[in-house]
């Protein structure tokens, strides 16, 4: 999820209760819920190096106690105050967890099985950005100061902002579970109307319904089957037709797709892109040459490429240059 999102749940689990554990929980909640993402920092080494350290170790279940730790150290170090370290690490472990549950609900995915398993974990239920659980923070976080204003002359002004803070926080996070599971059933309902299809007489290898940031009944189809891509928005207030969807054939064996899977940009983007389409055209400026591309259809198509690698090789299939691109790049 966005770091607004993780902070404003770090707020909550600290309003809810956390922050009776032990002095300077709130600093520790709002930096445990976001200290996965320390992984930014990988993004000095370029794109493509990014891409393979984002959500890696410290987005593990592994990694959870060391970053728990590391964010109490850094707030008892920074603050030079005392503070409890049983309960400011358990906070902070369950400020963690918070963000591996979060991120794990997303398309993008989250390797929290690492380093025993590389494997991608997704359940595909809500968008990076979700417009709806903005709306909900924005309100519970400004409650406890309506409350305050309504509730001051009669239990004392610091009392009645405690007392709606610690309510709205609970509420907060009792709507995100019930939304997030809320989505999980919307998310089967896409899927299941997806696999009930037949695209150009073809039955569907796998699908994926991808959510959006605002509608959840509105959610992004994408079906593969043997030898085609076919993409389309499945509302699940009306009748979803197939026959409308945009069709992407894959191409046939390619040498040039023998050669481009060899490159390092390709190896290391094929272990993320699980939704693959290979394109393959003729390189401009170079006699005999190929434009191999590989898209991946969860965030994208060849209409709207997002995250895509691809390579420029000559006569002789040897790469002449090679680039790495994620964020939408419209194509007229």
């Amino acid at each position: 999820m966005d770091p607004l999102t993780h902070t404003a749940t770090g707020l909550f689990l600290s309003r809810a209760g956390c922050k009776r554990w032990t002095p300077l929980a709130t600093p520790i909640l709002l930096l445990a819920a976001n200290a996965p993402d320390i992984d930014i920092v990988t993004l000095a080494g370029g794109r493509l190096n990014y891409l393979h350290y984002h959500r890696h170790l410290t987005h593990s279940l592994i990694a959870m106690p060391l970053m728990a730790l590391g964010t109490v150290a850094l707030v008892r170090f920074v603050s030079r105050k005392s503070i409890s370290w049983t309960g400011a690490f358990f906070a902070a472990l369950l400020a963690v967890a918070s963000h591996l549950l979060l991120d794990w609900t997303n398309v993008y995915g989250i390797r929290m099985l690492l380093p025993f398993s590389p494997r991608w974990l997704h359940l595909d239920f809500t968008n990076v950005y979700d417009l709806w659980l903005w709306v909900l923070f924005l309100v519970c976080i400004a409650g406890p100061f309506l409350g305050k204003l309504v509730g001051g002359e009669i239990g004392g002004r610091a009392r009645a902002k405690a007392i709606h803070g610690r309510g709205f926080a609970w509420l907060a996070l009792i709507v995100l579970l019930l939304y997030t599971c809320g989505r999980g059933v919307l998310h089967s309902r896409a899927v299941a109307e997806l696999d009930s299809r037949l695209y150009e007489d073809s039955r569907p290898v796998r699908t994926l319904a991808v959510p959006g940031p605002a509608n959840p009944w509105r959610w992004g189809g994408v079906v593969e089957t043997d030898t085609f891509y076919a993409t389309g928005d499945v509302d699940l207030l009306t009748d979803f037709d197939p026959t409308h969807a945009t069709i992407f054939h894959k191409p046939p064996p390619d040498p040039a797709i023998d050669a481009a899977e060899r490159l390092p940009e390709f190896r290391e983007f094929l272990q993320f892109c699980l939704y693959p389409l290979w394109r393959v055209s003729p390189a401009p400026d170079i006699e005999n040459g190929k434009l191999v591309e590989v898209i991946d259809m969860r965030f994208g198509s060849p209409l709207t490429p997002a995250f895509m690698v691809s390579a420029t090789l000559d006569a002789h299939l040897q790469p002449v240059a090679s680039s790495f691109q994620f964020g939408l790049n419209r194509k007229r």
